[in-house]
């Protein structure tokens, strides 16, 4: 029988659909795949219309879906651009959409997220409002999430939506926003039930268990962060919630029969062996689950091949790196296999790895593979091997400028060569790994979620094991203590971006005025813990010096010491309780240096996060306080201790002293009292400068707080408020009368006031238990962009705070600087007969100069 044209041309199409889905059904974009073939090939009206221009169109998208395959990104996004305009000259507007979430997959491959997030808004008519951006105010994702459930309510959502949300929430949860992706996951899911896509959900289901695991870890963070047991108890009990639901979705999709199966088991045995060395393990059962998994997976070896090439290539690679972990913990054993026979698989993987990446000339695979393998030689003991590896894989990585995985090849072997006993090959390659690392910090810090959560496990120790590096043995080697120094200000700086999920400004910003007149301090004194020591450097104008405490020695009166002043009967402890604790920190600290300090006058230090919320003032040497004896500021760095110049002029005091809105916001603490005495320290700044703007109460509104700010330009804002700084961002705020002061709200309404030299936060707490919490106040610092901050480590009595702000201001209206202007104001309370207590002049903080 004789076909007519158009029966032809069904046929045609028939076999084009089913050819690319066999096509697809490879890789791991089936779900994306499918839909957009569906889209074009039963387009029939255009098609018949303008047939050359479909085709064209279409053959580009699949080029690009051939080149991602074979980890050609660069190539992918130009044939998809292509594409794109090819639709757009059609007026195609589904083909057009379809070519932007296209661009999208090869955006995420590049490390793209930015533009990958951008890309999907326009696809999806978004706001791009909902892309995370440095340096900008934060977005309201409440209001995000309003918006996007108004959306999925409004109209159906069809398979092109579908895939391009969950895209989306791919990019989010990559650029550390896992709370959103969650939500527009389990919106995608609902839909795609209801169209019953089972290929669609299976990924859904993917994307929603990896999302869960960043939430875990998330959790994971603030469990490691602090010593509250109430906020541990609380960040365990999330924790826990989101590894279970994670490795539940992992178990169902083990049993699917697409290569979504394979990615879940994959990323299941990750997620497991990745939190067998933790703390938080014994709340966890993963033994024998590592071991079901394992033998599953090794004994479908084979399912590897059916997925991308590149897809194939990192499986492998994540499968080795995962095998070689287990060989290394004392708590996993694997049925039927030994840790020799673990590590001999691990080794013909990686190889294979390399060897399929090299045929693909793919640089960054086969930077990976080529570590990977020097993993696995370091391990064995083949260093020789290990440094080639090594050394190869950082060459191909630093040829396509990729230096998020450069630094950590250089780390690798600033390792190695400190174990081979190689210190100068060390010292190079830690220094340039830092280096690197610098490069791309505000990349890495704000779209990688795995660093941004897992900070002081992936990118704090470089910073330590150098400094650990430089001060071993070395205490004549001027060089090397300047330099351990310098690391250290480094390390102050990503903690505070990485608190704030920021770009890299916070040193810059102090660049920036370093115009104004500012005058180095002549003593500085840094503290920093190191693993199993203390290192305290006295850094002078003309010469270096350096002190070493065990760790041992030091940490008992210390954590006494914390202990009693964040007692909240600390104020009804008799002195003979807390001195001696005071006076023990002291010899330990401060004594052995005392020989390279002044008898008096000023000093600045830089301390490390385990000292961060020590109240220096109250150490005590026998006879006097600290604070009898210097006049002290903290920082992060010798260029924030510089002392401002500047006379005091406008200035902005706002309070609360009643309850107000703000207070039963769900992220403020229930206890909180109303601070009558406020109106008097409000009244009291007025007297001291009659042309000072107040607002109290009710007029301190983050609206009326606002408008002051935009017309106005003030040296110093004073917030007599109940504020918590923590070292987690979302509990550090200042209360204003109707609703919290989150600190990315102090940087949209400061970032462009240049002329701010003080920022005050009367009546403020650093949350109880966290040693981090000082990360809060720096992190204020940084976003106010002032060049000081004056806050407090513990909720201070109100009466003696309004005495001290009194004196404080009166001081710097005399022309004291503002460290002398608080030390001033401090003495008078201690000399006092009702204020003499450290509580109510010890827990002051001047940050910066």
């Amino acid at each position: 029988m004789k076909l007519t044209q158009t029966q032809t041309h069904g046929k045609k199409m028939e076999f084009i659909f089913h050819l690319t889905i066999n096509y697809f059904k490879r890789i791991k974009y089936l779900f994306l795949s499918l839909t957009f073939t569906l889209i074009v090939v039963f387009n029939n009206g255009a098609i018949l219309a303008t047939p050359p221009n479909l085709e064209i169109a279409q053959s580009l998208t699949q080029q690009g879906f051939l080149q991602l395959d074979n980890g050609q990104s660069e190539a992918a996004l130009k044939a998809w651009q292509s594409a794109y305009r090819a639709y757009e000259q059609l007026n195609n507007k589904q083909g057009m959409n379809g070519s932007l979430i296209n661009q999208s997959l090869a955006l995420q491959a590049l490390g793209s997220y930015a533009n990958a997030c951008q890309v999907l808004t326009q696809a999806l008519a978004l706001e791009n409002r909902i892309c995370p951006h440095a340096l900008k105010e934060q977005t309201n994702y409440y209001q995000i999430l309003s918006d996007l459930k108004e959306i999925f309510q409004k109209q159906p959502i069809q398979n092109l939506q579908i895939i391009g949300f969950s895209n989306l929430a791919n990019v989010l949860r990559a650029m550390g926003e896992p709370e959103v992706s969650y939500t527009i996951l389990q919106y995608c899911l609902t839909f795609a039930a209801q169209l019953q896509k089972k290929e669609i959900q299976d990924n859904l289901l993917l994307n929603l268990a990896n999302t869960e695991v960043i939430l875990y870890n998330q959790a994971k963070s603030k469990y490691q962060l602090t010593d509250d047991f109430t906020a541990q108890k609380k960040a365990l009990i999330l924790a826990k919630s989101k590894f279970d639901a994670a490795q539940k979705v992992y178990e169902k999709l083990s049993n699917s029969p697409s290569t979504v199966s394979l990615q879940a088991k994959l990323n299941w045995l990750k997620l497991l062996i990745d939190n067998t060395s933790i703390q938080l393990s014994q709340y966890l059962p993963l033994s024998n689950s590592v071991s079901r998994l394992i033998n599953d997976i090794l004994t479908n070896l084979k399912q590897i091949e059916t997925l991308s090439k590149v897809d194939s290539i990192y499986s492998k690679l994540k499968l080795s790196h995962n095998l070689l972990k287990i060989t290394q913990s004392n708590n996993l054993k694997v049925k039927k296999f030994t840790d020799n026979n673990l590590q001999s698989i691990a080794l013909s993987l990686s190889q294979e790895a390399l060897a399929s990446a090299k045929k693909l000339n793919n640089f960054r695979a086969i930077a990976y593979a080529n570590s990977t393998l020097g993993e696995i030689y370091a391990a064995g003991g083949e260093l020789s091997k290990a440094e080639s590896s090594y050394h190869e894989g950082m060459l191909y990585a630093q040829s396509v400028q990729a230096w998020d995985i450069v630094y950590q090849w250089q780390w690798e072997l600033a390792r190695l060569y400190q174990t081979s006993g190689k210190i100068e090959q060390a010292n190079k390659f830690y220094s340039t790994a830092i280096k690197n690392l610098d490069k791309v910090r505000s990349d890495v810090l704000l779209f990688n979620s795995d660093i941004q959560f897992a900070f002081t496990e992936k990118v704090e120790p470089l910073y330590r094991e150098y400094i650990s590096l430089l001060l071993k043995n070395n205490n004549s080697n001027k060089n090397y203590n300047r330099q351990a120094i310098k690391i250290q200000e480094q390390l102050k700086f990503a903690e505070v971006e990485n608190f704030l999920r920021c770009g890299k400004f916070a040193e810059n910003a102090l660049d920036a005025r370093l115009d104004r007149g500012l005058k180095d301090l002549d003593y500085i004194v840094y503290l920093i813990k190191l693993d199993d020591r203390v290192e305290v450097l006295v850094k002078t104008s003309q010469n270096i010096y350096r002190h070493t405490i065990d760790l041992d020695i030091i940490g008992e009166p210390l954590t006494n010491f914390f202990n009693i002043i964040q007692n909240l009967e600390f104020v009804d402890t008799k002195g003979y309780n807390f001195l001696t604790y005071s006076q023990a920190v002291y010899q330990l600290l401060i004594q052995p240096i005392k020989q390279y300090l002044p008898s008096s006058g000023k000093i600045g230090f830089v301390l490390d996060s385990y000292f961060q919320n020590l109240p220096l003032d109250m150490l005590y040497d026998g006879q006097q306080y600290l604070l009898e004896t210097y006049i002290i500021s903290v920082g992060s760095s010798a260029k924030q201790l510089r002392q401002s110049l500047l006379k005091p002029s406008a200035t902005l005091a706002s309070g609360v002293s009643q309850i107000g809105p703000s207070f039963s916001n769900p992220i403020v603490p229930k206890d909180l009292r109303p601070l009558p005495q406020v109106r008097l320290e409000i009244e009291n700044i007025k007297k001291a400068n009659p042309s000072a703007i107040t607002l109290l109460d009710s007029e301190f509104t983050h609206e009326r707080f606002s408008k002051d700010i935009e017309n106005n330009s003030f040296w110093a804002i004073h917030l007599s408020s109940h504020a918590q700084f923590s070292s987690d961002i979302e509990q550090t705020f200042v209360l204003a009368w109707d609703t919290p002061l989150m600190v990315n709200d102090l940087k949209a309404l400061l970032q462009n006031k240049s002329n701010l030299d003080l920022l005050v936060l009367s009546a403020c707490q650093t949350a109880k238990g966290d040693r981090r919490s000082f990360l809060g106040i720096a992190g204020i610092a940084a976003q106010a962009g002032a060049r000081s901050v004056l806050a407090s480590l513990w909720l201070v009595d109100a009466d003696s705070t309004a005495q001290l702000m009194t004196k404080f201001y009166e001081g710097l209206k005399s022309g004291l600087t503002k460290a002398e202007a608080l030390r001033s104001a401090q003495l008078s309370l201690l000399k006092s007969d009702k204020y003499f207590h450290p509580y109510y002049w010890s827990a002051f903080i001047l940050v910066g100069g």
